[in-house]
């Protein structure tokens, strides 16, 4: 039998603070107790401790094996790279997203995601990575290959979340033609023609494509019990689309109108921490600050910087009146846990597994000082 007390601490619970003690046994948490004399275990030093928190929708894998365009890493070290910044962000699970259904400029290959995943399914066979591991595949409806790049995760039962994912312009996060052509001549130097020319030929093949993949992909997850996510939903049509699929969670809504006919028909509805901690969204689409005001925030996402989970929760207690410490922590832990199936961990509770956080405010933002995945020390 293995026991550590984490003593002299500032515990969030799910509901409440509780000043005292918590007992980690054989990975578990055992008992949550009022403050002791002893000097054995760990002594936080007044420290907050939070559940280890559960990260849904990161791409941030991707920057760790293609740090420079024509530049990749070894998978494996760029997995492991992924992994250390993840733990010392506080997050002990973590559902990396890959994208599957690549355009003419991806910048991955549909064969560098597959290798990807096989990197992360060995380093959890090994039991080499800090944070447990599992795949979100992001997946680009109007793309022609996204079928086959979803069968080949056929067989890998690490993929836990699926996203429907349509990036073409003039719809949903691209519902401004005008911020999708800065956004895209920006990045391509494209002339006022070549534009033109490449909107019109995405749009029509989205509508040749798009929603035939989305049934097909709806259906494949129903068969393997995948969770099933929408994206950057923006109209009462969207969410009624995601709701005829088995949608269960509603990622970025761009809308008050899609987040509130989400929250309406159950869907958790999950937002971008960035934005909590930037104060807006970055493309100019409802600010998640503004929906957890309304009461229609659910999960938060680091997206692009693993960070900001745990420095959003921060910026919520303080700012937002009506979200205390706990609820903001809910949100980064037991939420996003449920969302995803994941009912053993989330919370500081007794017989959830001990996924432990040791958290200092220095300043303006957090510092993780100390991360425990089921009891054992990890970062």
């Amino acid at each position: 039998m293995t026991e550590t007390v984490f003593r002299n601490g500032r515990v969030v619970l799910p509901e409440t603070i509780h000043d005292g003690d918590v007992v980690a046994r054989d990975g578990l948490i055992a008992e949550i107790e009022d403050a002791g004399n002893g000097d054995a275990g760990v002594d936080l030093e007044g420290d907050w401790l939070l559940p280890g928190l559960v990260e849904l929708h990161t791409d941030h894998l991707e920057g760790h094996y293609a740090p420079r365009p024509r530049v990749r890493w070894n998978p494996s070290a760029a997995v492991h790279a992924h992994d250390a910044q993840i733990a010392a962000s506080g997050i002990t699970t973590v559902l990396d997203a890959l994208r599957v259904g690549m355009d003419d400029d991806s910048q991955l290959t549909a064969a560098e995601v597959k290798t990807l995943g096989e990197a992360i399914a060995a380093g959890q066979k090994r039991d080499s990575l800090r944070a447990e591991h599992f795949i979100h595949l992001r997946c680009e409806v109007c793309a022609p290959d996204v079928l086959d790049g979803f069968a080949m995760f056929d067989d890998e039962p690490l993929v836990r979340l699926a996203s429907l994912m349509d990036h073409t312009p003039g719809q949903r996060q691209f519902t401004s033609m005008e911020t999708y052509r800065i956004y895209y001549r920006g990045k391509t130097g494209m002339s006022d023609a070549e534009f033109e020319r490449f909107v019109a030929g995405r749009q029509a093949r989205a509508g040749n494509l798009s929603d035939t993949h989305r049934r097909a992909i709806a259906a494949k997850c129903r068969d393997r019990g995948i969770v099933l996510a929408s994206h950057d939903d923006a109209t009462e049509a969207h969410v009624a689309e995601a709701l005829e699929h088995g949608v269960a969670v509603a990622e970025f809504p761009t809308t008050l109108e899609a987040a509130s006919a989400s929250r309406r028909a159950g869907l958790k509805v999950l937002m971008g921490a960035p934005n909590i901690v930037r104060g807006g969204s970055h493309s100019g689409n409802i600010a998640a600050g503004d929906l957890a005001r309304a009461g229609m925030l659910d999960v938060l996402s680091s997206d692009y910087f693993p960070f900001s989970l745990l420095h959003a929760v921060f910026v919520m207690a303080e700012t937002i009146e009506h979200v205390p410490l706990p609820a903001a922590v809910a949100l980064v832990s037991r939420n996003p846990a449920g969302a995803a199936g994941l009912d053993d961990r989330g919370a500081i509770e007794t017989g959830k597994r001990a996924d432990l956080v040791q958290v200092r405010v220095d300043g303006d933002h957090p510092v993780v000082r100390a991360v425990w995945r089921q009891g054992r020390r990890v970062a």
